[in-house]
């Protein structure tokens, strides 16, 4: 098992995210502010760090530079965020960020990523690589990380996209790839599409018209 280190300074989602790896078999440390993360790095040589990205002091975008920066950014670390836009998770991932979770965190969502995030780390105590070579796996990983769910091996399970464009554009493009995505995995079910996504069965077709997704290409993939 493995050493975590959770930075937010919400009080409730340490708490939960404690009991919630604790119960996994993790050796679980806290810490509540950019401070404590600096200690807590330094003293426990964390295997994975989830990181928070609002925090009252210092961010969590300038605590990663800050790591990468001064060559102690040496273990995965996944954001979370509940308000972060597309540009903020994009520039973390350029830094080194393995991940980002969007909050409220799923326990499924927050497995999968663990669990991915100390894979990649092992391999990189396995197979150590240049340091230009782990900057072009990162930075190859982050743009799949940002629109797709690794494991997924259905349709559609990875997109690359062009992040030189404007915000609304590209923001667009991702949101009809994302939706594709899980109309063809449900096989065009709008139930089951808008209960893993989480937006009422209304507003997920308004959403689907106004990106001009084909409502019947998720049915026609699962025949």
């Amino acid at each position: 098992m493995a050493n975590i280190l959770v930075v937010d300074d919400e009080h409730g989602i340490r708490e939960l995210l404690w009991e919630i790896l604790n119960d996994e078999g993790h050796t679980v440390e806290l810490a509540e502010n950019a401070a404590q993360a600096r200690a807590a790095r330094l003293r426990e040589r964390p295997d994975l760090v989830l990181l928070d990205i609002w925090m009252p002091d210092t961010d969590g975008v300038t605590l990663l530079k800050e790591w990468s920066t001064t060559g102690a950014l040496t273990m995965p670390v996944i954001m979370m965020s509940g308000h972060a836009t597309i540009d903020t998770a994009v520039e973390a991932t350029k830094i080194g960020a393995l991940a980002f979770l969007e909050k409220p965190v799923t326990l499924q969502k927050l497995l999968k990523a663990v669990e991915q995030g100390l894979s990649r780390g092992n391999l990189r105590k396995t197979v150590p690589l240049p340091m230009a070579s782990v900057a072009t796996a990162v930075a190859q990983e982050a743009t799949s990380v940002m629109v797709a769910e690794k494991a997924d091996t259905g349709p559609q399970a990875q997109q690359n996209f062009e992040l030189d464009k404007p915000l609304r554009e590209a923001r667009d493009e991702f949101e009809k790839a994302y939706f594709e995505y899980h109309l063809a995995k449900e096989n065009g079910s709008m139930t089951r599409v808008a209960e893993k996504t989480g937006l009422e069965r209304t507003h997920l077709y308004r959403k689907l018209k106004q990106l001009g997704v084909d409502l019947t290409r998720g049915k026609r993939n699962g025949v």
